[in-house]
């Protein structure tokens, strides 16, 4: 496939980009505040102006930041917690060479103990994406009100205190990839030269690395939370990070691309085996009561078509992508029945793309590939640019995250903070010999080399972009590791957390993960100690 063409696949299963770049951004929604009101004096005001361009580089960096304190209720706790936005410099693990200036907001709650309380990182994928849509959109104390699958929300989003907070279970720093937000490289090297898999997984391992050394934290039990490219970043990041003798508590995957090689929506449509997205269709086609039934159940009757993508779906992709048979009408009226997209479509494409499903299943309109249960008119506003759940929402974020800094964590900046770059055209996507980046080894190696190291994979069933069924299969090639993941689905898109009753239930699980995770990473702590 031609560059220019490969670049505008990716773009479509970019996590939480602007729409310049037919990409997404992403939300969430709830409560109220309990912060005293009022903006606070600037506790930092950074002189540095900072620049996203793929050349750009600092000439030197300095590791300062603004620190405020604040105050939330959780579960009907109050808890003071302690807010820190700033810069880092990343270190080489090698000669320990200053790398890039990379900014982070970190939220930690006061008066635990660090040895045992946890710390989880947080990133979004794009490749290019600021951490911004993690940030104000999921766990974080405040959150933007998306009220989605609203198409047409209150604007604009209010910023909330978030009652699903992580904070009730782990300090959360969240950290902007070089050439996003308001991080840079340092000279001699520029912004580019982390636009990699590899690249940028070594500068995420120097980063925490230099977290933790900040703030003696190194006792603390580390997660991972990365979100779309994400996810695949967290894969080669964990091995790397337990290669270095950080050990990793666990590992949070939100919307998985773990195998680009595997999602048939980076490829020219037609041309792949489109079985990990089935489930999804069924799913969308359920919401807009289109099967036949509409399921009273809807986790048993994904549970089915699991079983109908595997074992008729599948076989007969297979046959008509190696040699070109045509698959049966007794499978083409079940696919009508168990999708509602009608026979037509998978005649004239029968391993169906994400795109096409878009715009075919209710004629007229335009469905959302990060949420496809918003579906709009064809030639509306929402429908311009191709997903109206990204249009819908795009925007918002960036002008919250530049309030945010200033008003509430008393950072200033001369520079306009990054929500997406064009990291995504530059990006060296080889990793491991193949020219698309597979990642599943690479979680597979950093779970040998740290026997308790737990993995918790969650997905929307309505997100067309990185099918929960595809990371499924994705992950069925570990069996012997099976049962150290926890594997989730929601109703909801590719932001899960978006949707306010699926953020709940995701928050429980969650809970439960961190529960556990950090439990086994005590007891490898003590044996280490006895040893």
């Amino acid at each position: 496939m031609h560059r220019s063409s490969f670049i505008r696949r990716l773009s479509g299963l970019a996590s939480c980009l602007v729409v310049s770049l037919l990409l997404s951004s992403c939300g969430g929604g709830g409560g109220g505040s309990n912060d005293s009101g009022g903006s606070p004096p600037l506790a930092y005001d950074d002189p540095v102006t900072y620049s996203t361009s793929p050349n750009a580089s600092l000439a030197s960096a300095t590791e300062a930041s603004a620190v405020t304190h604040h105050q939330i209720t959780l579960g009907g706790r109050a808890l003071a917690y302690t807010a820190t936005a700033g810069h880092l410099t990343a270190h080489a693990l090698v000669g320990d060479a200053p790398l890039a200036s990379l900014f982070y907001v970190a939220y930690t709650l006061d008066g635990a103990n660090p040895a045992t309380r946890p710390v989880t990182v947080f990133y979004n994928g794009g490749p290019g994406s600021a951490s911004v849509w993690l940030h104000l959109g999921s766990f974080g104390p405040k959150r933007l009100a998306t009220g989605a699958p609203s198409t047409s929300p209150t604007r604009p989003f209010p910023l909330v205190d978030n009652a699903e907070s992580l904070l009730d279970e782990s300090d959360l720093v969240f950290i902007d990839a070089v050439g996003t937000g308001l991080s840079e490289a340092i000279a001699p090297q520029s912004n580019r030269s982390f636009w990699g898999v590899d690249a940028d997984a070594d500068l995420f391992r120097d980063a925490i690395r230099r977290w933790q050394a900040l703030n003696s934290r190194s006792a603390s039990p580390l997660f991972l939370f990365g979100e779309s490219y994400g996810t695949l970043r967290s894969a080669v990041l964990a091995e790397r990070l337990e290669s270095a003798g950080v050990a990793v508590a666990g590992v949070i995957l939100q919307s998985s691309i773990l195998n680009y090689n595997s999602n048939c929506g980076v490829f020219s449509p037609g041309t792949v085996d489109c079985t990990g997205y089935l489930p999804s269709y069924s799913a969308v086609g359920a919401w807009f009561s289109l099967t036949t039934p509409v399921p009273d159940d809807l986790g048993a009757f994904l549970g089915e078509m699991r079983d109908f993508a595997e074992t008729s779906y599948h076989p007969a992709v297979v046959d008509w992508l190696t040699a070109g048979t045509p698959p049966t009408s007794e499978l083409l009226n079940s696919l009508q029945t168990n999708t509602g997209e009608a026979v037509s479509q998978w005649q004239a494409q029968f391993s169906l793309g994400p795109d096409l499903f878009q715009r075919t299943l209710k004629p007229g309109e335009i469905t959302g590939r990060y949420d496809a249960r918003m579906a709009v008119p064809n030639g509306s506003p929402l429908a311009r640019e191709g997903d109206p759940s990204s249009t819908v929402i795009s925007g918002e974020f960036e002008t919250a995250i530049n309030d945010y800094l200033p008003a509430v964590l008393g950072y200033g900046t001369r520079s306009h903070y990054v929500t997406v770059s064009d990291a995504i055209s530059y990006w060296d996507f080889g990793h491991d010999g193949q020219e698309l980046p597979d990642a599943v080894p690479d979680l597979a190696a950093a779970m040998a080399i740290n026997p308790d190291l737990k993995v918790l994979s969650v997905a929307g069933v309505d997100d067309l972009a990185t099918p929960f069924y595809q990371t499924e299969r994705d992950l069925a090639r570990l069996p012997d590791l099976a049962s150290r993941f926890t594997v989730r689905a929601y109703l909801g898109g590719h932001m899960t957390y978006l949707d306010d009753g699926s953020r709940a239930v995701e928050k429980a699980d969650l809970a439960a993960f961190y529960q556990a995770a950090a439990a086994a990473a005590a007891r490898a702590a003590r044996r280490g100690a006895a040893r």
